[in-house]
């Protein structure tokens, strides 16, 4: 990547800056009145068409509406103007249309027709200004976003580097396929054969073969705890990663020195929406997440991801706002758990993740496959296809 920057500097080309409402619109929409309560969260008969909302899960698609009546927009860029996560930014390259606390932007040269890299990049130059600097009281909203100012690169001559940007994204995931590659080498995990227990588990999963039972929090944990509360002016920079609500980061926000409470690795966090998340780092906790573990029993890193899951299940749609989790609430609170004789079985849980693993990781070498067709492109030496590197705050 560094290449590529001396490269296109070498050439006379440079970062200007533009203020986002000079290269972007905000698109209007047929406005719909339904209720996200009253919505499914996946296509059902007529409910085909994806929805945005506020949020980073599914990039903001959540809900399903009917397509009449509504606005499909394609290939446009959606932001979150409302949330934990206002100023979130996606590029959305399927049919969707937008319902509400988000809007989508479209580029304002219709005779541009920007390629899927080229919308990538430039939703990492918007992202890198706005996200993370707007809050509930102050959202990110089109009248202030477009005001914000992001960084381009461009050519000697004055034209936007496209192709620069297109060879950038290129490169990008060349490098990080790389790294996915070694790392697959480093921890055996290129195998994705699965072993006859395995097997067995998944086929035995899928038939309804597995016998099932309620186990409490409790039984599972000997340890519940609430975390406390530290204020974000009083957080100090060092290397203790500390937790708090929210799933942006799995709702780590800050790295800190301060002498808080130190919660274990191989445990697990619940916060107050019910926001589950296994942990194999020690850490701080806010005092709207609780942690779950068991320092008697030694369980293994995969029956703690099944745990993990079992719990999420057993919270979702439960809480909210006005209807918040506290750990101390929970120790009566059941999960179900594959039983042998009346305990948990712990074979079955190893063996159906580390099934599941195998399952998605096959998944992921035939990507890479596919992928590597593209990792063999060439690079000219001209300014109209040189990389980019990222967007920097002050173009590089």
């Amino acid at each position: 990547m560094q290449e590529f920057k001396r490269q296109f500097k070498a050439d006379g080309g440079t970062f200007e800056e533009y203020k986002v409402g000079e290269l972007f619109d905000k698109i209007k929409v047929n406005v719909l009145k339904y209720k996200t309560s009253d919505l499914p969260n996946e296509a059902v008969d007529e409910y085909d068409l994806p929805a945005l909302t506020a949020g980073i899960r599914n990039q903001g698609l959540n809900n399903y509406v009917p397509k009449e009546n509504a606005t499909i927009l394609k290939n446009v860029i959606s932001i979150s103007a409302n949330g934990a996560n206002t100023g979130a930014t996606f590029y959305q390259s399927n049919e969707f249309t937008v319902l509400q606390d988000a809007y989508a932007i479209k580029w304002i040269y219709s005779d541009e027709k920007l390629t899927d890299n080229q919308y990538l990049y430039l939703v990492g130059a918007i992202s890198k200004t706005i996200y993370g600097n707007y809050e509930w009281t102050n959202k990110a909203g089109w009248e202030r976003i477009k005001n914000d100012k992001i960084y381009i690169p461009t050519y000697f001559n004055g034209e936007i580097a496209f192709s620069y940007m297109e060879n950038y994204i290129r490169e990008l995931g060349n490098e990080r396929l790389n790294i996915l590659t070694d790392y697959l080498k480093s921890t055996g995990l290129e195998n994705t054969e699965l072993t006859q227990e395995e097997m067995d588990a998944v086929i035995k999963l899928r038939n309804g073969d597995v016998v099932w039972k309620e186990f409490r929090y409790d039984e599972i944990f000997n340890h519940i705890e609430q975390g406390r509360r530290l204020k974000k002016d009083d957080q100090k920079p060092g290397d203790i990663p500390f937790i708090m609500s929210g799933v942006t980061n799995t709702g780590v926000v800050n790295y800190i020195s301060n002498p808080v409470a130190s919660f274990p690795s191989n445990s697990i966090t619940v916060d107050i929406f019910g926001n589950t998340f296994y942990r194999d780092f020690a850490y701080g906790l806010g005092d709207d997440t609780g942690a779950y573990y068991n320092d008697e029993k030694q369980y293994t890193k995969d029956q703690m991801l099944f745990f993990t899951s079992a719990i999420r299940k057993s919270l979702k749609g439960k809480f909210s706002y006005g209807n918040k989790l506290r750990s101390s609430q929970s120790f009566d609170f059941k999960m179900r758990l594959p039983a042998c004789d009346g305990i948990p079985d712990y074979t079955a849980m190893d063996n159906f993740i580390i099934a599941m693993q195998k399952l998605a990781i096959r998944g992921v070498v035939k990507w890479m496959k596919d992928f590597s067709l593209v990792k063999n492109f060439e690079i000219k030496k001209s300014p109209s296809s040189i990389a980019a590197e990222p967007p920097a705050p002050y173009g590089g």
